[in-house]
């Protein structure tokens, strides 16, 4: 059966529909580190796989996990990326999938991983032996939802909490999300699960929302809705959010340093990407300190709109300098962490190295926006910091271009590759891992990215003016 190679990308496993965190290198022309699909580069291609006919376009990212911790308008996933439910029209009672297409699709996600996965040995798996359990498993006769969580399976074996595998209809909405296409009916927040805490924490607020004109700002906490608690007893978002439009969702909320409070919020239709939230700060010393916060690399306009927040924010007078919160950010598609480094810098800032040879994460152009290639520049980053997020923290510390504030992030920073196969289904797969440019004996997926100065923070439990994190960086602003 045909196997299409997509792009790269690099975030934390996020399940669409799940989504997530990510980054893309692409094929002639493709991305490189997140899930997404987009075809902008051509820099490696795996060898083809003994079975299926060899990609014709190549991919990589740094998904998340098969559960995603963040949802747009939940629908019930838990990780630590970011992830966006979209509203998509699809066949409510798919078409059976044929057991020899079943088992085509099989070989070819087995074929793929055997002859591409970063790790020659499996991370320990014996691949030959999961191919003879799961192949069995599949000619016992499965329904289409039971093979789609099978192949998941499977792929989850290898335990890199990236690699994953995607069922059509999730395909769909991650191609939504990145081309910033969101279109689903809901209050208009991408939120995270804290299951720590028996909440989801908002990282965003989507401009002209319903949940905007509620007054709920980043930061804030959903408790539960209609009396139902908005985590499932794993942990997981429920899909309790969402709903017919016009109907109206009973949210307990809370902001940081506030008793919780119930609101009442219609259901509209949410269209757009990502927004970018952005400020100016006045240091003690009285400098004017630009905050943007990075959500995410897997939206095609974030990196457009990180330059125009910086323009606005210089509009009336220069910055001093600039905290990019990066905290929250899974991750995303090279092909938008490439441009939004650009502000920053350019050229050959680090190597991703697979079994097969090495190929250079490279800068192409200096984009200076209202003086940013020089300005002072803090990124705080965090547990939640992942993948390409993780890279573009890295990269910048690296170079020696950026201050990091916050805590150690978890190191998943490997590349994946993205195959689309016949019945619409995609996977994710590891296969190359990252070398920064000046310090290449640096393995940043042991180690994490490490802060210049630890400063641990709950995102949730402070707004930006009381943040320590924000407090430090406005600090080593006016130590400079």
């Amino acid at each position: 059966m045909s196997r299409n190679r997509i792009l790269i990308l690099a975030i934390l496993p996020l399940i669409l529909a799940s989504l997530a965190c990510q980054a893309i290198l692409g094929p002639a022309n493709g991305p490189s580190i997140g899930p997404t699909l987009l075809p902008t580069a051509t820099q490696y291609t795996p060898p083809a796989p003994t079975a299926g006919a060899a990609p014709t376009a190549g991919g990589a990212l740094n998904p998340a996990p098969t559960r995603t911790p963040a949802s747009l308008d939940p629908v019930g996933m838990a990780s630590a990326t970011p992830e966006i439910e979209l509203q998509v029209t699809v066949n409510p009672i798919p078409t059976p999938l044929s057991l020899d297409l079943q088992l085509d699709v099989f070989e070819d996600v087995w074929n793929v991983v055997n002859d591409g996965y970063v790790y020659a040995d499996f991370n320990g798996v014996d691949w030959d032996a999961a191919h003879d359990e799961y192949r069995q498993r599949i000619q016992a006769g499965l329904s289409n939802d039971e093979f789609y969580t099978t192949v998941n399976e499977m792929i989850a074996l290898l335990g890199d909490d990236h690699s994953y595998f995607l069922d059509p209809q999730a395909v769909i909405e991650e191609d939504a999300e990145y081309k910033g296409n969101l279109d689903y009916v809901g209050i208009g927040v991408l939120i995270t699960a804290a299951p720590e805490r028996s909440r989801a924490v908002i990282i965003l607020v989507f401009p002209g929302s319903p949940a905007e004109a509620a007054g709920l700002q980043s930061r804030d906490s959903i408790i539960s809705v209609g009396g139902e608690s908005i985590l499932d007893e794993e942990g997981y978002l429920r899909d309790i959010v969402r709903g017919p439009e016009g109907t109206i969702a009973n949210v307990l909320v809370q902001t940081p340093g506030q008793a919780p409070r119930e609101i009442q919020i219609p259901r509209h239709r949410i269209t757009g990407g990502y927004p970018v939230p952005h400020t100016v700060l006045t240091s003690p010393n009285g400098q004017r300190i630009g905050y943007i916060l990075l959500p995410s690399f897997a939206d095609t306009t974030v990196d457009e709109q990180f330059g125009a927040a910086i323009e606005a924010m210089t509009s009336e007078a220069p910055l001093d300098g600039l905290v990019v919160d990066n905290r929250m950010n899974g991750g995303g598609a090279d092909t938008v962490l490439r441009p939004t480094l650009g502000y920053f810098l350019a050229g050959v800032v680090g190597n991703f190295t697979s079994r097969y040879e090495e190929r250079a994460l490279r800068v192409e152009k200096l984009t200076d926006v209202s003086g940013s290639s020089t300005l002072p520049l803090v990124v705080l980053i965090g547990p939640d910091t992942v993948s390409y997020g993780e890279v573009f923290a890295g990269v910048l510390s690296d170079s020696g271009r950026a201050y990091l504030i916050g805590e150690t992030t978890g190191g998943n920073v490997e590349t994946l590759w993205g195959y689309d196969f016949d019945d619409g289904s995609r996977l994710w797969i590891a296969s190359e891992t990252f070398r920064p440019i000046n310090h290449p004996e640096q393995d940043w997926e042991q180690t994490g990215i490490i802060p210049n100065l630890e400063i641990p923070v709950i995102w949730d439990e402070y707004t930006v003016d009381t943040d320590p994190a924000v407090l430090a960086a406005l600090d080593f602003f006016d130590r400079k």
